[in-house]
Formats: structure tokens, C-alpha cells, sequence
């Protein structure tokens, strides 16, 4: 039976469909689940972290390499179909709740004397990409890698092919690269998107002696007027006092005074951080 048959026959025998409201799609391409345990690079030493498992297609994968397998699921359904499929693997425990609201690191903490590196692996709800990731960096877990199937056109935001926020806070916490593009026909029902699996691993010191609450609070402002320049940005937002302040402050750093954010590197961000610390 391949991944195919396997999905609908669990769907017909628990009479399931896909939960559209949590984002659900199946992933039924067998090599694209292989690249995704392959890039992630998970062994017998490891702890994962799988958040959103649903049927547990990518789960029976990760528990024949890693040691332990905690899946983190919101829907109560599928909680119940992880419990009946894998009920015989001491080495898998399924937690139900929503992933945002969680103590991850008293989870991790827990498991770590079994365990000698947290790795996540995940194909993340579409529509809570970001703020999954966010969570996972700004609650500095001892994780080494997150390797996550997300939508395209965030993936490209995130490794810094299209600038946004979120591009400067991977930056800071890790490198990216991405590991495999993923059509929508590899899921059912099939996504409008064409999906990516990214690989971040996490930096074991930060790029910059900076105050980092100050530096993602600039680049917050920063890009919550995108549209305009830097310097209208971080004065309307009281990061400078006037204009001519700011732009004092991009000739000192020899930026131009009419760059906008996305144009900015995670070195410009520090160097403006430094520089506006009161």
C-alpha cells in the first residue's frame, strides 16, 4: 500500500476529511517525505518535535529514526487516530493543544536526559506559519534544527528572497537554506499553493553583541509602514526624535537617506539599534 492508499483508506476507516479552518492537507508524496526526514537529518539521538502530525503519515517516518517523537496536535480527532496507530511505540507521545500556547521548554527539559539534540520536524499549518516559527526562536529552546514544509511565497521571506521582518529574525537565530519545492499535488485535497521545505538550524551564538529587544523593535516599526522610507518610518515611531535626526544617523552609517527597509541588512539594523539606545 503506498502513501496514497494508506491516507484514504485512514480517512475512510475514521471517517475524516480534511479540516479546512486548521489547514489541513495530507502530504501523499513519498519522496517529498523522504527529503523532508532526509534534510533534517534526524538519528537515534534525537528528540522531535512534530507539530500538526495529522494522520501521521511524516510521524511512522520520524519514529524509525529518531528516539523519542512528541507530536503536538490541536485537532481531537487526529489525536485519537495517533493514539490507535501508534499505540505500540513506547518511543512516541502525542500532547493535545495548541502549539502557541504551550511550555515547550519544560516539555524539552523533560526529555533531555534521553535524548542529546531537539530537532523539529513539521509540515506546519499554513496559516500560523510565522507565528510558530517566531515562537520556537523567541523562546530560545535548545533546538539545533527546525526543518518545516511551509507555503512558497513564505519560505522565500524567510531565507531573505523577499524581505520582511521575519527575514531579520531567522537571520539573527539561524542559517536557511531550502531543501525541496513541493507541488500542490502532492497533498489531498490539494492547496492553491505551491509549498517548500526549508532546513533552519540554529545559531549557537548570536551574530551581534546587541540589545536584542531594541533591534526587533526597530525592525518591527520599521516594516509596519513598508511602504515608506526608513527614516518616516522609525521618526513617525518615535525611534528618532525628528527627521533630521535620522538622517544624520544614515549619513553616519553612510546609508541612503531614502532606503526603505527591505534594503537594509541585519548589520544596518544592529549599527541603527546601537545608535538609538536611550
Amino acid at each position: 500500500m503506498n502513501i496514497l492508499e494508506e491516507t484514504k483508506f485512514l480517512m475512510r476507516k475514521y471517517n475524516i476529511r480534511a479540516n479546512k479552518n486548521l489547514g489541513q492537507n495530507f502530504l501523499v508524496d513519498e519522496s517529498v517525505i523522504g527529503k523532508i526526514v532526509d534534510g533534517s537529518q534526524v538519528d537515534s539521538n534525537d528528540l522531535v518535535i512534530e507539530i500538526g502530525p495529522g494522520l501521521g503519515t511524516l510521524t511512522h517516518f520520524l519514529l524509525e529514526k529518531a528516539k523519542k517523537v512528541i507530536c503536538i496536535e490541536l485537532d481531537k480527532k487526529m489525536v485519537e487516530i495517533l493514539k490507535d496507530r501508534f499505540k505500540l511505540y513506547n518511543s512516541f507521545e502525542i500532547i493535545e493543544a495548541d502549539v502557541l500556547k504551550l511550555d515547550l521548554k519544560s516539555i524539552i527539559n523533560s526529555n533531555l536526559n534521553d535524548c542529546k539534540n531537539v530537532k523539529v520536524v513539521a509540515n506546519l499549518p499554513y496559516y500560523i506559519t510565522t507565528q510558530i516559527i517566531t515562537k520556537l526562536l523567541e523562546d530560545e529552546l535548545p533546538l539545533e534544527s527546525i526543518t518545516v514544509m511551509i507555503q512558497k511565497e513564505v519560505a522565500e521571506r524567510l531565507l531573505g528572497k523577499d524581505n520582511g521582518a521575519i527575514t531579520y529574525c531567522i537571520d539573527y537565530y539561524c542559517t536557511g537554506k531550502s531543501i525541496v519545492e513541493v507541488p500542490s499535488t502532492s497533498f489531498i485535497p490539494s492547496p492553491q499553493v505551491t509549498s517548500e521545505v526549508i532546513k533552519l538550524t540554529l545559531r549557537k551564538e548570536p551574530p551581534y553583541e546587541v540589545n536584542k529587544e531594541h533591534l526587533f523593535k526597530i525592525i518591527k516599526f520599521a516594516f509596519m509602514q513598508r511602504r515608506k522610507t526608513l527614516v518616516n518610518s522609525l521618526t513617525n515611531a518615535k525611534i528618532f526624535n525628528s527627521k533630521s535626526e535620522a538622517i544624520a544617523l544614515l549619513e553616519q552609517l553612510h546609508l541612503d537617506i531614502n532606503i526603505r527597509p527591505e534594503n537594509l541588512s541585519l548589520e544596518d539594523f544592529v549599527n541603527i539599534s546601537k545608535n538609538t539606545m536611550k
